[in-house]
């Protein structure tokens, strides 16, 4: 069997299966709590599976270990960002939001202020942070296919995108959150059972000495100590050490702004239930970040790295998978197709299930916040609720393709760094006042969302991420009046100062009152699944 062979049937075994798991799913769904929250059906341990599923995504598997072959050091501190952020999370935010919400973010947020103002700003924050994801995940998809298919032409990487995007626009329009959830658990069972067996292969072929491998990677590269130490991406001037920071802090704090991981705790029935999946979160997540390690340093010792490299050309993205290949025996072997066949089908099980968690928060949000609260005023029915959502997973989708395709050439670890600058600039600020501010209030939420979301994405837009350097969007044109990569140094305490400001300078009735009830419910439980909206 060719190694095209035996990599087309396993992509179309696991598009089969996430497919079947999907029209299975269909059949559960019974009402707006279904397709929302899987019917807070799940358990902890599945929960945690799913969590798991939707956070380790092709980011972490692709972007991570191409950002370690290609800058040491420097690319871990992604690993490092990523796994602290999810404490942060944890710890902030999680539980106390699954407590005091019901389908969204913005519930959570719309408890003590005026539904209208803050459920519009909520809705539009979520869809933009979403997309910004949803790019990361297409382009590794493109990629990926590009690479196995031996398609480098445009037009395939192209198509790959758009035949994502309809996948994942079905997912969530037949299967909904109990669909989205089984999918992830799947893909987070794939993932780990495919990193594990790259991890031992890479270690054996260093007798399981880490020193032995980190050398190796730093005389390969031709780089020497330096590989190993900080430096080659960041730290180089002035800009690259401020951009690092700015990095680090939309890592660290972004987490807690990412409405499709927060979500994830609306799918449990008690609180007992969300701290146990968080366990089993945390343990499957340290783990992974843990073997993203072997994962980027491997590669940096065994692959050819340097400019004009498949790895390189890629961005990095291509690392993992040729990493497989390379162990299972290289190119042309029967050992190196099984495996790199193995690895992509597993990154691509990766895209699926984190596109289709990222679609269904958006629209969710756009059926469940905007449609029925706003517009409707409260008085929609589930049933025309879940027909709206269906009907945005279409747009959203569309949406998504058409911004992915300009964007292959950026590092989808990259992207999704940019995705966390807006969600902590955004959402975070809102979701802290809230928790923890007894006189914030409705100005100062919408405050708070617009500010850090104009301002991130307006940072983004003057940066060279798009204009101004070889890898931008718009090669060619140059507008790149910000200087750093990432916004989050300016844009995160921009979204903290406007959420004061507004609330400073808002003549409200005050909400302490509310509050209270809010406090209550968020730091025991208590009324938790009565929640319903106000």
């Amino acid at each position: 069997m060719s190694s095209d062979t035996l990599t087309a049937i396993l992509f179309i075994g696991v598009v089969l299966l996430t497919v079947g798991i999907t029209f299975w799913a269909s059949r559960q769904n019974k009402g707006a709590a279904d397709f929302y929250a899987g019917g807070r059906s799940f358990s902890g341990f599945q929960n945690g599976m799913a969590i798991s599923g939707d956070y380790m995504s092709a980011a972490s598997f692709l972007g991570i270990s191409g950002a370690i072959a290609l800058y040491g050091y420097d690319g871990f501190l992604y690993s490092i960002g990523f796994l602290v952020a999810w404490l942060v999370a944890l710890l902030l935010v999680a539980e106390l939001l699954r407590n005091s919400g019901r389908y969204t973010m913005a519930d959570q947020l719309a408890y003590r202020m005026r539904q209208r103002p803050v459920r519009t700003a909520a809705s539009t924050s979520t869809v933009v942070v979403s997309i910004f994801y949803l790019l990361a995940q297409m382009v590794g998809a493109g990629a990926l296919v590009a690479l196995l298919l031996g398609a480098e032409s445009q037009s395939a990487k192209n198509l790959t995108i758009i035949g994502v995007g309809l996948l994942m626009v079905f997912y969530v329009t037949v299967g909904g959150m109990k669909g989205t959830t089984w999918v992830q658990i799947v893909k987070a069972v794939l993932l780990m059972g495919g990193t594990i067996l790259i991890t031992i292969l890479v270690l054996a072929k260093f007798d399981f000495n880490f020193s032995e491998l980190l050398g190796a990677a730093a005389s390969n590269t031709g780089k020497g100590d330096a590989f190993l130490q900080p430096g080659l991406k960041y730290g180089i001037d002035t800009t690259s050490k401020i951009d690092f920071l700015s990095l680090g802090l939309a890592l660290v704090l972004g987490t807690a702004g990412l409405p499709h991981i927060l979500i994830r705790f609306y799918t449990v029935p008690t609180a007992k239930a969300a701290r146990t999946s968080v366990l089993w979160a945390i343990g499957l997540i340290g783990a992974f970040y843990l073997m993203t390690l072997a994962l980027g340093f491997g590669a940096a010792a065994l692959l050819d790295t340097g400019a004009g490299s498949k790895v390189a050309a890629s961005g990095g993205n291509l690392a993992s998978p040729l990493l497989a290949e390379a162990v299972g025996g290289g190119d042309g072997t029967t050992g190196g197709a099984v495996l790199l066949a193995l690895i992509s089908a597993v990154a691509f099980a990766t895209i699926l299930a984190v596109v289709a968690g990222l679609t269904l928060t958006s629209a969710s949000s756009v059926a469940h916040d905007l449609y029925a609260t706003v517009f409707k005023k409260g008085k929609a029915t589930e049933r025309d609720e879940v027909r709206v959502a269906r009907i945005s997973a279409f747009v959203i989708g569309g949406v998504a393709i058409a911004l992915a395709i300009p964007a292959q050439k950026l590092n989808i670890a990259f992207l999704v760094a940019l995705a966390f600058a807006v969600a902590a600039s955004a959402n975070l600020p809102s979701l802290i006042y809230n928790l923890f501010w007894r006189r914030f209030n409705t100005r100062g939420a919408t405050w708070a969302i617009y500010g850090g979301l104009i301002a991130s994405v307006g940072l983004v837009f003057f940066s060279p991420v798009v204009s101004g350097s070889e890898t931008a969007l718009f090669t060619g044109h140059d507008w790149s009046y910000f200087p750093l990569s990432n916004p989050g140094i300016i844009s995160i305490p921009l979204g903290f100062f406007f959420g004061w400001l507004g609330t400073v300078t808002s003549d409200e009735p005050d909400t302490a009152a509310r509050f209270t009830e809010l406090e209550v419910r968020a730091f025991t439980g208590a009324g938790a699944e009565q929640a319903v909206r106000h």
